[in-house]
């Protein structure tokens, strides 16, 4: 008898305690339903960094279902912009020939969300730093983040889906 109460009890208190699935909800205005992404811009010398990471994000948020999501700045209800300023890599392990085996990727954007109708910003970091570790490939010790990225698409994969989950989930929760 006791037993059953607390567990009518326990089971009600935890109904309303705020807890949800995240990436289910939305802390957007309502009437947003179109998203612009236009092409971010590059500072970097890596060439097509932009392009991948745009894709990323444009893809994260088609994969979250709940808008619309066109490459241009017009005819929508919200508008997404980003810039790459810069991305570097970093040596963080040698070998014993004293050759970097380990390298720490790190990529620096502005991205922010605009309301268009109320002209007003949604969302914004002016220095989303992103960083991601990564063996080397080969036996180069190359510090230039293009010439790692020629070595190694898979990394400029990780690193772009990554980044794109990191900014569409601060949007969409609100984080």
């Amino acid at each position: 008898m006791i037993l059953g109460v607390l567990c009518v009890l326990g089971g009600g208190s935890t109904a309303g305690c705020g807890y949800a699935l995240a990436g289910q909800g939305s802390f957007l205005p309502s009437y947003i339903q179109a998203i612009g992404v236009p092409d971010f811009i590059n500072r970097t010398t890596v060439f097509n960094l932009e392009t991948q990471l745009t894709q990323k994000v444009r893809a994260e948020f088609i994969g979250r279902g709940r808008y619309r999501i066109l490459p241009e700045s017009t005819g929508v209800d919200a508008l997404l912009t980003g810039e790459v300023v810069s991305a570097s890599l970093t040596p963080t392990s040698f070998t014993t020939q004293q050759i970097a085996s380990r390298y720490i990727l790190t990529v620096i954007a502005r991205v922010e969300l605009r309301d268009v109708r109320e002209n007003k910003v949604l969302w914004e970091n002016p220095g989303l730093a992103f960083r991601q570790e990564y063996e080397a490939q080969s036996g180069t010790n190359a510090l230039d983040p293009s010439a790692f990225f020629d070595q190694d698409r898979d990394a400029l994969e990780r690193m772009s889906s990554e980044f794109a989950r990191t900014i569409v989930s601060a949007i969409l929760e609100a984080f």
